[in-house]
């Protein structure tokens, strides 16, 4: 299904990108620049969202310690991250 008719991307696209994508692209506008567009109209943003939501499970609303995406989104806020054995 298209989800955003100025760029023709479909549902699959924004699922592919979400999951080949190192930064994990986590609303419109990162996804766009993970595809290398940009929002035209923006009515898509929305949908969008939603289909990046579902596609990142559990890690959508916050990644947890055995995510596989947890290690990618810490670095992206700048937190470090110390090995089991230093945090004990």
């Amino acid at each position: 299904m298209i989800v955003c008719s100025c760029n023709v991307l479909s549902d699959n696209d924004v699922r592919s990108a979400v999951e080949s994508a190192q930064d994990l692209p986590r609303n419109a506008k990162q996804l766009y620049g993970c595809l290398g567009c940009s929002a035209e109209c923006g009515r898509c943003a929305r949908t969008i969202k939603t289909i990046i939501d579902d596609a990142l499970g559990a890690c959508a609303k916050a990644c947890c310690s055995g995510c596989p995406h947890n290690h990618a989104a810490k670095h992206q806020h700048g937190d470090t991250i110390l090995p089991l054995e230093t945090v004990a």
